[in-house]
């Protein structure tokens, strides 16, 4: 039998919870903030992530279960919608917790982080604006981790509009696959709305626009990249530009899969490395 906790955790979104956490720590210690701090920031995002996840099995539990999905543990029924509900609040009270202690700008920006996550889950994503709390909330991820601690540093516009950019790709290529389930169960949020062509693109689309971004930071300012630093940053945006076009071709030619969001968070991964060469450049 599967322990509740393992079931805890597929029913938290594991895969984003780790990306983003992953995300924010890299970004943490590419400022130059202390390890204690790194940690500290990775701790309060994943629980925030955690809560945001669970919250969202919890509430969607009776529509999984209508449309059968097989990857849902509350749908399931091999674990009570109760036990994640609990636990959904239990983390985000541990979220709030510890967002103090990162500090007044860090921890605003965080509380208003997770309040978007659980405003999608609570209705959110039935509406047009089913992309705001992703948009705010990867835009503000980037505030998180670089204004954590007594300096409260403030990151570059470009890092908050990779983000915010960046929301948008993960919202619609995390939908696609589950748009006929969804359109059976009442949810018509922003990517439905586009279609599954129109979506596809805009997601990749936005997710050049955030390799863009990043390339911009490292490349300009008083303090840019140079020597190797520049070769590597226009090679890992060549590799995000090319993930891109591989995940508009198989939008346009095949059915939705769960390969559009890896391409995504492969994406992602890469980002994270250009991120960690910027640096200091992160800082405004």
């Amino acid at each position: 039998m599967t322990s509740p906790v393992r079931l805890l955790l597929a029913s938290s979104h594991p895969g984003p919870t780790v990306t983003v956490t992953v995300l924010a720590a890299v970004i943490a210690a590419a400022v130059g903030h202390p390890v204690r701090l790194v940690v500290l920031v990775a701790l309060t995002v994943v629980a925030g992530q955690l809560s945001i996840g669970l919250a969202n099995d919890w509430i969607d539990a009776d529509r999984d279960r209508a449309v059968g999905r097989s990857d849902k543990p509350v749908a399931q029924g091999h674990i009570a919608a109760g036990t994640v509900r609990n636990a959904a609040f239990g983390t985000a009270a541990a979220a709030v917790v510890l967002s103090l202690f990162l500090g007044p700008v860090a921890a605003v920006a965080h509380l208003v982080l997770v309040a978007a996550g659980w405003a999608y889950d609570a209705g959110l994503k039935r509406s047009i604006w089913s992309v705001a709390p992703f948009v705010v909330a990867f835009g503000l991820l980037p505030v998180v981790a670089v204004s954590a601690g007594p300096a409260s540093q403030l990151p570059a516009p470009w890092a908050i509009g990779t983000g915010a950019v960046f929301g948008i790709a993960i919202h619609c290529t995390n939908v696609l696959p589950d748009l006929v389930d969804d359109a059976a169960t009442g949810v018509r949020g922003f990517p439905h709305r586009l279609g599954l062509h129109a979506a596809g693109v805009v997601a990749f689309g936005a997710l050049v626009v955030a390799a863009g971004l990043v390339l911009f930071g490292q490349l300009s300012g008083g303090d840019p990249v140079r020597g190797l630093g520049v070769v590597l940053a226009v090679v890992g945006t060549v590799v995000v530009v090319v993930l891109a076009v591989v995940g508009v071709r198989l939008v346009l030619t095949g059915p939705p899969t769960r390969t559009l969001f890896r391409l995504v968070i492969a994406s992602s991964l890469v980002l994270v490395v250009e991120l960690g060469l910027a640096g200091a450049r992160l800082v405004a």
